[in-house]
């Protein structure tokens, strides 16, 4: 995630550092640890949201609107508190999905409660939970702003049809940022990284989960229905690219630096990242490529023993309305998951917000929302080997 800004978080996409936290996180989630399951019925306890008027929310860093005068302030969540007569203990301590995981996982597996009513993870993470049985399935009846301007493109993901468990806090896309006037010339489509002029001056994301998809759309590629023959044929590539030298380094969120300094022509990069980076530099460009970009997300969850579930469902309603929404999406410049938000910022006094509105890498237009599509997540009998293979080219 994005470093270039003190309004964005360093950590939102977190990479696989090392076999070892994935390899036991696909355990946990396959069949050889049954009690890791929890069934339905013995994921939730009596709500205490009639009376208890308290929510803890557990967010990454710097993830939601504050105030420029007061970074301790938080506009939106307190009109919130104000609203509904809720207070909310908002923390902000996950800065990667796997240690979050780590985190919060023995209290889950144990049927015990996590001290936490709402979380905030990548969709890739939230597959883990769902597949676990650890997250509580959210009514609806709570939540009609979320049933009404939910984005269409977010509403049914293969891990979470129907968006039952999960709804988006704020998505984005991964696709390709370069340096137009350095490099001379656009970029379309990703196999334009394996050009001649770009040799040794190309980054790829080194986290599995950030990087396949966008490099299998390259090869044409369904990204909702993927193989693992897909998988081995993006690897071949990468591979291929890794041994005559086209590709610089593998990269966290550091691939900012690069791309800044001019070291790196081209990269794979998000959405919001490069949104940050045009303000002081516009001549770097973001690219949905010709053959899609991925659409991700981080989600809201409820997870299981959760003391305040209402609490939590309406409170997630609340950023579903369109005001809220935009207010969030002026600060965070991320995708917004509430396309109704884009009128509302348009129609702001303010020509720097309303301009906000015409940004499709805020508003996807409908020609690049035509091109993104949510990625099938790697399943837990295939993450392991994935990992290490990937983590072998990687250098991980």
């Amino acid at each position: 995630m994005p470093q270039t800004s003190s309004r964005t978080s360093p950590s939102r996409r977190s990479l696989l550092r090392a076999l070892g936290g994935t390899a036991a996180l696909g355990a946990l989630a396959g069949c050889g640890v049954p009690a890791a399951y929890v069934r339905p019925g013995d994921r939730a306890v009596t709500d205490a949201s009639a009376t208890d008027h308290r929510l803890t929310w557990a967010n990454w860093p710097l993830y939601i609107d504050t105030d420029d005068k007061n970074p301790n302030r938080r506009p939106t969540l307190e009109a919130f508190g104000k609203r509904a007569g809720i207070r909310v203990e908002y923390v902000e301590e996950i800065n990667d999905n796997d240690e979050f995981f780590g985190k919060i996982s023995p209290a889950l597996m144990n049927h015990q409660p996590t001290g936490r009513d709402l979380i905030v993870i990548s969709d890739w993470m939230c597959a883990r939970f769902v597949r676990l049985g650890w997250v509580q399935e959210m009514d609806r009846a709570h939540q009609p702003n979320v049933a009404k301007h939910l984005d269409p493109l977010l509403r049914s993901p293969a891990f979470d049809e129907g968006r039952r468990f999960t709804v988006p806090w704020q998505s984005g896309i991964t696709g390709i940022a370069y340096n137009h006037r350095k490099l001379g010339r656009e970029i379309r489509a990703v196999k334009d990284l394996w050009a001649s002029d770009l040799k040794g001056r190309v980054t790829l994301l080194s986290g599995l989960d950030e990087s396949f998809a966008l490099l299998m759309q390259g090869n044409g590629v369904d990204i909702t229905r993927w193989t693992a023959d897909d998988f081995h044929d993006v690897c071949d590539e990468v591979q291929r690219q890794v041994g005559r030298g086209q590709i610089r380094r593998f990269t966290g969120n550091d691939y900012t630096k690069d791309l800044v300094s001019g070291d790196v022509l081209a990269c794979q990069a998000y959405s919001g990242d490069v949104i940050q980076l045009q303000a002081d530099n516009p001549d770097i460009r973001f690219v949905v490529p010709e053959e899609g970009a991925e659409l991700w997300s981080d989600s809201l969850m409820i997870p299981n023993r959760a003391r305040h579930k209402a609490n939590a469902e309406r409170l997630i309603d609340y950023y579903y309305r369109p005001e809220v929404a935009a207010e969030l999406a002026a600060w965070v410049n991320y995708v917004c998951p509430v396309p109704a938000a884009k009128e509302v910022l348009a129609a702001d006094p303010d020509k720097d917000t309303a301009a906000l509105a015409d940004n499709p890498l805020i508003f996807p237009d409908e020609t690049m929302r035509s091109r993104l599509a949510i990625a099938r997540d790697i399943t837990s009998a295939e993450r392991v080997d994935f990992a290490r293979r990937w983590n072998k080219i990687v250098g991980l």
